[in-house]
């Protein structure tokens, strides 16, 4: 079907609509549905292995839903290679970073560069400098020869350099120092002001409630809630996110 034909996304910038994805025979996503409105920063919480990172590959087409939606800005993604799905303006960090140790900093961000949308203030590595300021002290240094909380930072910088509108990042904090953690949230404030809208997988609930304006709750392969995170109640994470 001509994709003109399917641009019944509705209003949202990122919206998912009960997709149903597998790894083999196992339904992992059950009718997963959530929207994320353009600017916001938006958090799934869960325990280890309720679905967060398979959502995440769902809408970068990593995993392919077997039903449902996702649109992005209007347009259907389900069924498009993730290459294509990046062109369309969404950037992946995943959970493992993937840098090239071998390349220098000022490498890796060369192998991520890709074109800004018109009207949208391309990223350069002078300005990823300022977000990152640890970075730009070692400009020349091999990724191998780098923290993993550099590393993260140097991920989610390469992610950056192909400018995208909505980046997602999968457990950006985990096995972090708490100093990091906190120059990461700082980072990721900073970037809402920019206008790139965030959507994050955490396990860290009080890194998410001081960065993100949205939590949605997966349980069992869906969400359970959907809402502004300051409504999400000591209940409802003792019920949902409690080990």
């Amino acid at each position: 079907m001509p994709e003109t034909e399917r641009d019944n996304g509705g209003h949202g910038m990122l919206v998912v609509q009960a997709i149903n994805s597998f790894y083999g025979k196992a339904h992992i996503l059950i009718d997963l549905s959530l929207k994320m409105e353009k600017g916001q920063v938006g958090v799934l919480l869960g325990r280890n292995g309720v679905g967060k990172s398979t959502t995440l590959k769902s809408i970068m087409g990593i995993v392919c839903p077997k039903s449902g939606e996702i649109f992005f800005e209007g347009r259907p993604l389900v069924g498009l290679p993730s290459y294509k799905i990046c062109a369309k303006g969404l950037g992946y960090v995943p959970e493992d970073r993937r840098i090239f140790t071998g390349l220098t900093i000022m490498e890796n961000l060369e192998v991520g560069r890709r074109p800004a949308p018109e009207g949208f203030d391309s990223w350069t590595p002078e300005r990823l400098f300022e977000l990152f300021p640890n970075l730009g002290g070692m400009k020349n240094r091999p990724g191998g020869q780098m923290s993993g909380g550099e590393q993260q930072m140097l991920t989610i910088a390469r992610t950056l350099m192909g400018n995208p509108k909505l980046i997602i990042l999968d457990e950006p904090s985990e096995g972090l120092a708490p100093v990091i953690v906190d120059q990461l949230g700082s980072a990721i404030t900073k970037l809402k002001g920019e206008g790139v809208s965030i959507l994050l997988a955490e396990q860290n609930l009080n890194f998410a409630r001081t960065i993100c304006d949205k939590a949605y709750i997966v349980d069992h392969g869906h969400i359970c809630f959907d809402d502004e995170i300051g409504r999400l109640s000591d209940d409802v994470c003792e019920m949902h996110l409690a080990v």
